[in-house]
């Protein structure tokens, strides 16, 4: 199906483009002004660096559901399954579990917020979580690992002589 394009088209997008500030945005729309001046769809590809069939749907899109769907950006940043604040209630019964001296499971944790979100996660997420809200890997070792055996201390301390 050949689409075509009328000059109330070719207004609108030219309005859209000036009024944008972002630059994948403008990317977009520069491909249906392009297409507006009867540009093939290889000589857009080429020029915006976009490939052929991106160039296609993205027509197709614009056809389909309007300016908007190709003008406007769909993804936020925060993708995050709970606000801040959530977050922070969901880790207080833990916080205050570690301020007594209790030691934490992360895969405890883990569990918990899978059951909060209803879905899983994936394996760096609830560090990521923690990081968030300052917390963070503290392990007590009974001992140095490079730390000489009982053995070879001995040894040391009777070639020395005072």
């Amino acid at each position: 199906m050949k689409y075509r394009f009328n000059e109330e088209d070719y207004q609108k997008i030219k309005a859209a483009r000036k009024a944008n500030r972002d630059k994948q945005t403008d990317a977009r729309l520069k491909v249906l002004e392009l297409r507006c001046e009867g540009k093939k769809l290889t000589e857009i590809a080429k020029e915006t660096g976009f490939h052929l069939s991106h160039v296609s749907n993205l027509i197709r899109k614009y056809f389909q559901e309007g300016l908007s769907s190709v003008a406007e950006k769909h993804y936020s940043g925060n993708r995050r399954n709970m606000s801040l604040k959530e977050e922070t209630a969901f880790l207080e019964p833990y916080r205050e579990g570690s301020e007594k001296g209790q030691t934490l499971d992360v895969k405890e944790i883990e569990a918990a917020y899978e059951e909060r979100v209803g879905h899983r996660i994936g394996s760096g997420q609830i560090y990521r979580v923690l990081g968030r809200h300052g917390w963070r890997k503290v392990m007590p070792r009974s001992r140095h690992p490079k730390k000489a055996s009982e053995e070879a201390i001995v040894a040391s301390k009777k070639l020395r002589k005072k």
